[in-house]
């Protein structure tokens, strides 16, 4: 697979089929939204903020065809006609491969998804998804970043702890699909200087394994 350079910005109306893909490939037991309305009234929701990993390089061959045969099938599925009316889903068109989402309590923020396509894994794009809705958080004033994950993930659970989050708590059978556990997680105040020392820390450290990832900083 090609080299290539990712862009976190905010999410758009017309990204909603992929991410609507991605949703349902890291969530396919526990889909988020199974309608386009559904994800139009979240993403246009003044308590919820979404932000997307993009690229607008090709794909190889074999991997893009794949995609984009997926992605068009998924266009026409969620997309309205005066919305999408004349666009169709070609190689050069914008390419989202993960997205974070988390809605605003008053001072806190529930970090609701963070979701990489299965290709683009391993690759440090959830780890900077997380580090962007870190910062958007900041920017809104919020005190606090909460979460819940299954408790089998060892793994988010381990990029968490790095970030700062700490075990709250447990909810039982949280999960419908099998009645698994969800660990419940937060961070202390993200706004002190302890924290985002810490987190300017780690962001170096990322970017000197990875690389920089350009960020559209999204409005508050």
């Amino acid at each position: 697979m090609q080299k290539m350079t990712y862009v976190i910005r905010p999410m758009k109306d017309e990204d909603v089929p992929q991410v609507a893909e991605i949703d349902r490939e890291a969530f396919s037991n526990d889909w988020l939204f199974p309608s386009y309305g559904s994800y139009r009234q979240d993403l246009h929701s003044s308590s919820a903020r979404y932000i997307v990993a993009s690229s607008k390089k090709e794909l190889e061959p074999e991997i893009r065809g794949q995609d984009m045969q997926k992605l068009a099938w998924l266009e026409r599925l969620f997309s309205p006609k005066h919305l999408f009316s004349g666009k169709k889903c070609t190689p050069d068109r914008e390419y989202i491969v993960g997205f974070a989402s988390f809605w605003l309590m008053l001072k806190e923020a529930h970090l609701t998804a963070i979701a990489v396509r299965s290709n683009y894994r391993c690759n440090g794009i959830g780890e900077r998804l997380l580090v962007s809705a870190i910062e958007l958080a900041t920017q809104l004033n919020v005190d606090v970043i909460t979460l819940e994950v299954r408790a089998s993930n060892e793994i988010a659970q381990s990029l968490y702890k790095k970030y700062g989050f700490q075990t709250v708590g447990r909810r039982p059978r949280y999960y419908s699909y099998n009645g698994e556990d969800a660990v419940l997680m937060s961070t202390d105040t993200i706004t002190s200087a302890p924290f985002q020392a810490r987190l300017q820390q780690l962001k170096q450290a990322h970017s000197k394994r990875w690389g920089r990832i350009s960020v559209v900083t999204p409005m508050p």
